[in-house]
């Protein structure tokens, strides 16, 4: 296996860092640093950007971190770190104003965390750049192209996203996904965009 690349490294341990920094700090480190609703009283500018690096649960960290580890370093091999980087910020934003958007919508005030929101773009990258690369994603077990793997997750995350609250940022990964698409879209100089980016 490759090694994995420095933004994709540092990532991956930022992220589990912040997991072993919250033993010793408290939960008033979440809550710092966590994605909270507009109208909650705690939101602070800095939690578009922070709450992508807290985790609250192992298994929430662990599978975030395999699918970074799975899609991001052959993503940031391909574009290189400054490029890579700048589409993780993007979908990460992109994924915390959809989920502002659709909190204050629906009244939540409960508080937002995790590297899914990036993670989503980063898949939705992955099928656009290798739409024919075959992966066997964990659940369920079943190979499948790059492309039907991501058409399957979006319209899953769509489904569950309006069904109802099951306590999972189901909007947020939706607004990566689509931070993901607008920016390869602006690079492209493809529609919604008119000139070719480089």
């Amino acid at each position: 296996m490759l090694p994995l690349p420095p933004v994709t490294q540092a990532y991956l341990l930022v992220c589990v860092g912040v997991y072993c920094l919250q033993f010793l700090a408290g939960p008033l480190l979440v809550q710092y640093l966590a994605l909270w609703p507009i109208g909650s009283g705690q939101f602070m500018p800095w939690q578009v950007l922070t709450y992508a690096v807290v985790h609250v649960e192992g298994w929430h960290l662990f599978f975030n971190m395999l699918g970074l580890w799975m899609f991001g370093g052959e993503i940031e091999r391909l574009w290189g770190q400054k490029r890579y980087l700048q589409f993780l910020v993007a979908c990460a934003l992109s994924a915390a104003l959809v989920q502002i958007g659709w909190t204050a919508m629906i009244g939540s005030m409960s508080p937002t965390v995790g590297a899914s929101g990036a993670l989503f773009g980063l898949l939705l990258a992955f099928g656009m750049l290798f739409p024919n690369r075959t992966i066997m994603p964990l659940f369920p077990p079943i190979p499948m192209k790059a492309k039907v793997f991501v058409a399957v997750f979006g319209a899953l995350e769509l489904f569950f996203g309006l069904a109802g609250s099951d306590g999972i940022a189901h909007f947020a990964h939706l607004g990566g996904m689509l931070g993901g698409f607008l920016m390869i879209r602006y690079w492209r100089g493809q529609a919604p965009f008119s000139r070719r980016r480089r």
